[in-house]
């Protein structure tokens, strides 16, 4: 079992900040200012309340309003300061041999307006530029490091979907099972938050339902949504008593130490019904074809289209990935510190697999008044294809 917390060691940082000056200085931007936690985290080992300048070139700083103390002990970094005021940054960034910045960037596709504006008046002689996809991409490959917090998570997803069958009781909800499972995630250590970056989107460890309710849509940019127990929240878990003879879709994420797992797996109290025990197998297929096609310069889009023609040479597309004008248009996105990075095996992308991305992997059928089937995993990529790190049982498993 790791330790309790894990601070990420001084050359992991180091070569992320190599990462992101090399890419500063390739766009002509002189320095990237970090205010968004999971950046914060990925850049500085710390998400205390705080603003990272990193300069195109030299050492960057950690200018931290609440806990300094803090961030002095999780992150590696050697220059980590007071910053009494945002005002304050141009002052800090000049006293430290720094030139202001003709050209900063900043995480445009997550600041709120009004802190852009704030920003614009700190830095008057700066022109603020977006550097989101820059960091995006930097973090979707990722290290040994990365990789080794990633499988510890696969490993607890399986844990956890093992754990299933012994909680799983007939006439119980949706939500009093979610509880149960969710007790079990927490004692094994999981972080609760599961962080998502598009705006608006936000998620509870994951989604369990059962028959019809699993088939609900929602404003998710996900293949299932649910009834859940309130519009206020409108996804997930919901009062409903689960019945026999129907799927049971276990689709959660796994948080540890930060990074993700993210896996779906089917369970059942008696047999389903043929035609979703044969739907079912087919996701397998569709999940065994993309493995062995996404290779390192694999274009994502392609992978997208490919799962979809095996959708409809099963007869499958009017369900594949939802139903009606509530399909989505992926089948797999990037996971890491957030549940949604890049890259997206989506219609229309053109991003060219890299080895060390890291991939969960849904094809899933949606059918209403019946429920959910299919599989999710958290892969790799690698010279042959995806390596799976989630491995537990993918068959329907009837209790």
């Amino acid at each position: 079992m790791p330790p309790e917390q894990t601070f990420t060691p001084p050359s992991e940082i180091d070569a992320r900040i190599q990462g992101l000056q090399a890419s500063l200085q390739q766009e002509g931007v002189d320095g990237a200012l970090i205010v968004q936690n999971t950046d914060l985290f990925y850049f500085s080992g710390t998400i205390q309340q705080a603003h990272l300048y990193v300069p195109a070139e030299g050492p960057p700083l950690l200018m931290v309003r609440k806990s300094l103390e803090r961030a002095q002990d999780e992150s590696p970094l050697v220059n980590i300061l007071p910053l009494p005021s945002p005002k304050k940054l141009p002052d800090i960034i000049d006293e430290h041999g720094l030139k202001p910045p003709a050209v900063l960037g900043m995480e445009l596709d997550v600041l709120p307006a009004n802190n852009y504006f704030a920003y614009r008046k700190i830095f008057p002689q700066s022109d603020i530029r977006d550097i989101s996809v820059q960091i995006r991409t930097l973090r979707a490959v990722k290290s040994p490091y990365e990789l080794d917090l990633i499988r510890q998570a696969a490993a607890f997803s399986d844990q956890i979907a093992g754990l299933m069958p012994n909680l799983l009781q007939p006439g119980m909800t949706e939500i009093e099972l979610a509880g149960l499972v969710e007790a079990q995630a927490r004692r094994l250590g999981h972080q609760g938050i599961a962080r998502m970056r598009l705006f608006g989107a936000e998620m509870f460890y994951g989604h369990l339902m059962a028959g019809p309710s699993a088939a609900v849509p929602s404003f998710l940019a996900s293949p299932t949504g649910g009834a859940s127990v309130s519009p206020a929240v409108a996804q997930g878990a919901g009062f409903r008593k689960i019945q026999r003879n129907e799927p049971i879709l276990l689709d959660y994420v796994f948080a540890w130490q930060g990074y993700i797992s993210d896996h779906a797996r089917i369970f059942s109290i008696g047999r389903l019904p043929r035609m979703l025990v044969e739907a079912h197998a087919h996701m397998l297929d569709v999940q065994e074809h993309v493995k062995k096609m996404a290779t390192p310069g694999t274009t994502t889009g392609d992978l997208y289209e490919a799962a979809v023609e095996m959708a409809q040479e099963k007869g499958l597309a009017a369900n594949f990935m939802g139903a009606g004008d509530d399909r989505i248009r992926f089948i797999g996105h990037g996971v890491g510190l957030e549940v949604d990075e890049f890259p997206f095996l989506a219609k229309g992308q053109k991003t060219k697999l890299q080895e060390g991305m890291t991939i969960a992997l849904e094809p899933k059928m949606i059918f209403p008044g019946k429920g959910v089937v299919g599989i999710e995993n958290t892969h790799v990529v690698t010279p042959a294809g995806l390596r799976q790190l989630t491995r537990a049982e993918e068959q329907i498993v009837t209790v």
